[in-house]
């Protein structure tokens, strides 16, 4: 496999959909100024439902968002397809799309954890189905981002639209899709698309010798992003050697988090 060694390391921020949402819109502003790449939002109804968190709705926070700044690019990281009507998700992502300028990446998954964000609204919380219901979703996202003819016929999903217009951007944004390793659906799903976001079993940033694994895996090199989370204590030129492409600093939502990160993000990205 040839890895683009090439290709400038960027820097993303990666914010629980929590607390303030006009506090997210100038995290996302700071960030911008601070020379960050990209700003993203988690996509969580109750995150975890024992926290008690206050939960805001990323897209209007983005959309916020795609007004305020100029340059930065934006999405969700990572929205779980299994619980949206993907032709609604696609719309909502094309018209932010529109209203950036084209800066809108999207970031996908299967969703986490399965009872507080799928079983307490009644939605399966079986990962196989999720997985199904995640790829009949990304194939129609994929057709409405392009302006294209919806015609699918699926298990899951029927569907027969002509949805307009297709996003700013050209083919369509960008799609990275998150993934857990080891597992391999997961990364055989990424290697359809344009990246993948690795993170470990326990959810924790990846270490650069298993960023290098995941880089010696998916087989895929000029133009396909490896976004890793970045694991304190290892360098930027680590995780450039094993082959990422992006790195985000993201805080779990506990107490303290927000200044945290804030402050993280004032410093600008690491060097």
């Amino acid at each position: 496999m040839h890895v683009d060694k090439t290709a400038e390391m960027r820097f993303a921020v990666s914010a629980p959909n929590v607390g303030d949402p006009n506090a997210l819109v100038q995290l996302a502003i700071d960030a911008e100024a601070a020379g960050w790449d990209a700003f993203f939002l988690w996509d969580h109804l109750h995150l975890v439902r024992a926290m008690a968190l206050d939960v805001d709705d990323p897209w209007v926070v983005l959309g916020a968002i795609a007004h305020a700044t100029e340059r930065i690019k934006l999405g969700a990281m990572v929205t779980p397809v299994a619980r949206r009507r993907p032709w609604k998700l696609a719309k909502e992502l094309v018209t932010l799309d529109h209203l950036s300028g084209g800066r809108t990446i999207v970031g996908v998954g299967l969703g986490f954890p399965a009872d507080d964000e799928f079983g307490a609204f009644g939605d399966t919380t079986d990962d196989r189905v999720r997985a199904d219901l995640l790829d009949e979703g990304l194939a129609i996202i994929d057709a409405v981002l392009r302006g294209e003819p919806v015609r699918h016929d699926g298990k899951h999903f029927h569907v027969d639209a002509d949805l307009r217009p297709g996003a700013r951007q050209q083919p369509r944004p960008p799609i990275w899709v998150a993934a857990m390793w080891p597992n391999k659906r997961p990364m055989a799903r990424a290697a359809r698309y344009d990246g993948v976001d690795v993170i470990s079993a326990d959810g924790q940033p990846l270490p650069p010798s298993l960023v290098r694994e995941v880089v010696d895996h998916i087989g895929r090199g000029d133009g396909f992003d490896i976004v890793a989370g970045y694991a304190y204590g290892h360098t930027v030129a680590e995780y450039e050697d094993a082959g990422a492409t992006w790195l985000v600093d993201s805080r779990w939502p506990s107490d303290g988090w927000y200044d945290e990160l804030a402050a993280a993000v004032r410093s600008g990205p690491p060097q």
